[in-house]
């Protein structure tokens, strides 16, 4: 039996590291031929709804219109402010500076949560992670003058940073909001309120303007089935497993893997650039990550999946029922 859950543990971490650190890959290949927004909502619309009816097929019981409220609020923060932001700037930013960038979300959930009244103040080791956080963005967004070539366009940068606000404050948000009991009913409304937003953002963005089925190659379309397969639902059922059997120090390490398996990824597959500029940024940013985490896991709070290409899901605060 020891032996079965071992592997067990190991096949859910390996989906976890490798899958939501692929995602970041498959994003860019879905939009090249697929608007972003209208791209993420069919991900996000897609998967809430086999995880919404899963939930119900084993047993858990409609949401209620609270929980709708909720869904709502949080589903337009993570997905719509959060994933949006990672859709719209890989346009212009690789993937893999993009999951680097996107490592940074525990460091917004700390500084965020100690502005909160009945939040954890900084101490020393939160503070020492966001000054080594925040530098190693800084490595990333300075001038090339400065530190040679392979700095992140400001644009993409800027909308990244903005995104992992969104997506901390919804995490935050979330962990008091009235949600289903369970974790996969609750990630379902989520999404499904999350790809609503994310639709009328596309349409009031004007992404239909230009846009045909008859354009969309096989590779984005395959793309877009491996994020709602693998990236959302198997990537997800993984993370929950996890949750369910492991302790949270062991759950967390995805926070620092993903953006290292994501930019080997890009760069072996993708032909993205690995500059010194950027290795020297990850070393920095993820060790920050590391320092954060340590210190979330003595909470025994465990941080969100920090990809957007991964999935971002804030688990209530009980064991998933479902």
């Amino acid at each position: 039996m020891e032996s079965k859950s071992e592997v067990r543990m190991i096949v859910a971490l390996a989906a976890v590291y490798l899958i939501w650190g692929s995602t970041y890959l498959a994003i860019r290949y879905a939009i090249e031929t697929i608007p972003p927004l209208l791209m993420a909502a069919a991900r996000f619309i897609i998967a809430g709804g086999v995880m919404y009816t899963w939930a119900r097929w084993k047993g858990s019981g409609p949401p209620t219109g609270k929980h709708w409220r909720a869904a709502v609020i949080i589903g337009c923060l993570l997905f719509l402010g959060g994933n949006g932001a990672v859709v719209w700037a890989e346009q212009i930013v690789p993937s893999g500076l993009t999951a680097l960038l996107v490592s940074t979300v525990p460091l917004w959930m700390v500084l965020l949560d100690s502005l909160h009244r009945h939040g954890h103040k900084l101490t020393r080791r939160n503070i020492a992670g966001l000054v080594l956080g925040f530098t190693g963005v800084g490595l990333l967004i300075a001038p090339g003058s400065i530190l040679g070539h392979g700095h992140v366009d400001l644009r993409g940068a800027g909308v990244l940073l903005i995104g992992s606000l969104a997506w901390s404050t919804g995490s935050l948000y979330s962990r008091r909001a009235q949600l289903p009991n369970s974790l996969i009913m609750a990630s379902g409304i989520e999404m499904l309120a999350g790809g609503a937003c994310l639709i009328v953002a596309g349409l009031v963005s004007g992404e239909t303007s230009n846009f045909a089925m008859k354009h969309v190659t096989f590779l984005s379309l395959a793309s877009l089935l491996y994020l709602v397969a693998f990236g959302s639902i198997i990537g997800f059922t993984a993370y929950a497993w996890l949750l369910a059997h492991t302790t949270p120090a062991r759950a967390a390490t995805y926070a620092y893997v993903n953006p290292l398996v994501a930019m080997f990824i890009g760069w072996a597959i993708g032909g993205e650039p690995l500059t010194s500029r950027t290795i020297m940024a990850a070393v920095v940013i993820i060790s920050a990550v590391v320092v954060i985490i340590g210190r979330l896991n003595g909470r025994k709070q465990v941080p969100h999946p920090a990809d957007s290409g991964g999935e971002r899901v804030q688990p209530p605060p009980v064991k998933p029922t479902a």
